[in-house]
């Protein structure tokens, strides 16, 4: 939070639209790859310069430019003059602590979004700001790293399957969009299994390790949910919008986005009173634990007092005691002794104490 804090402050006095890039710079080289289609033709290329997307702009045909890289601002600038995007939603694409939003501006709709892949490990979640901006026939997205959730779209467009080359730019975004909230669900089903098996760790070993897991899981669900919950919210008035950049047959397909967004949603609220509730169960082990340990040692304290009276009397000094001149003294004590042990484990196993 303090490091969030210090870099927002870069952004202090500063006149609204002015491009800074506040966020890890992710990857040392911005990547611009270029996907042209209709029903009929295809072509797919990496650009070496922003200027070589423009011819692009007054094409039939559906572009999608993915930028891979936001901190160079002078890109974001150039290719943003030549899409006519206003100053405000570059600030915001190259603002990587933005949250998740979706603005309307007529000729084209801007939608800010929090992707979640995993890391190279397979055990780190990644949490990357994806912008996306489409148009009448044009989408641009804009990704702070190399390595994203659109390959099966690429595909699709790349093998012309299913309706991907037949529909616009609108069926793109929404694709793209798709692919993100599925992506969600890969990261939860991995997420679910962590908190069962970390559950059942705490039944039989409330130990410091599984203390800070759990807390290792309360600080990834509550960053998980600061990043999904906002989704409900862009995916509602996206559908609800009234553009024509967005054909009726795709509102069928952002309703289907929306039911899945609630599904999320509802998994990251059951998650976090999971793990709120881990804590209990760890405490109800400890306690169970100690409780166990409390009662061997009553148990034992217990037997050895009847046994200690009776080794205290006959270990005093006095001169008068008739049984200090037995000859089988010693075996009768050690016999009473015994018979007393073995009755009281008796009685607390019939008690089931024991």
């Amino acid at each position: 939070m303090l490091g969030f804090m210090k870099k927002m402050h870069v952004q202090a006095g500063l006149a609204p639209g002015t491009l800074v890039h506040i966020g890890d710079k992710k990857v040392e080289k911005v990547r611009i790859t270029v996907i042209d289609f209709d029903g009929e033709s295809f072509q797919e290329k990496v650009v070496d310069r922003v200027d070589e997307c423009f011819p692009y702009k007054d094409k039939p045909t559906t572009t999608w430019i993915n930028v891979d890289g936001v901190h160079d601002v002078g890109i974001i600038e150039k290719l943003g003059a030549c899409y006519g995007i206003h100053p405000i939603v570059l600030e915001d694409i190259v603002n990587t602590m933005q949250r998740p939003k979706m603005l309307d501006f007529g000729d084209y709709i801007f939608i800010s979004l929090k992707m979640l892949y995993f890391g190279d490990d397979k055990e780190r979640v990644k949490v990357e700001q994806v912008s996306l901006i489409f148009g009448a026939n044009f989408v641009i997205s804009f990704q702070e790293d190399i390595g994203d959730v659109f390959d099966p779209v690429r595909e699709r467009i790349r093998k012309g399957t299913g309706k991907m080359r037949r529909s616009g730019a609108d069926y793109l975004a929404y694709s793209l969009i798709d692919s993100i909230v599925d992506g969600y669900f890969v990261i939860f089903e991995w997420l679910g299994e962590r908190i069962e098996e970390v559950q059942e760790r705490l039944i039989v070993e409330p130990t410091a390790g599984n203390l800070q897991a759990i807390h290792r899981l309360k600080s990834e669900v509550i960053g998980l949910r600061k990043a999904v919950w906002p989704l409900r919210e862009v995916i509602a008035n996206l559908e609800r919008v009234e553009s024509p950049l967005i054909r009726k047959d795709t509102f069928i397909f952002l309703r289907n986005v929306y039911g899945h967004t609630i599904e999320i949603i509802e998994t990251i609220e059951s998650f976090r009173d999971l793990v709120a509730g881990m804590i209990d169960i760890y405490l109800s082990s400890l306690s169970m634990k100690l409780n166990e340990v409390m009662k061997v040692l009553t148990i034992i304290a217990t037997i050895f007092i009847p046994l200690t009276f009776i080794v205290g009397i006959y270990g005093m000094n006095f001169k008068h005691m008739p049984e200090l001149s037995w000859r089988v003294g010693y075996p009768a004590v050690m016999l009473v002794v015994l018979a007393a042990g073995v009755s009281m484990l008796v009685y607390f196993r019939r008690k089931k104490w024991i």
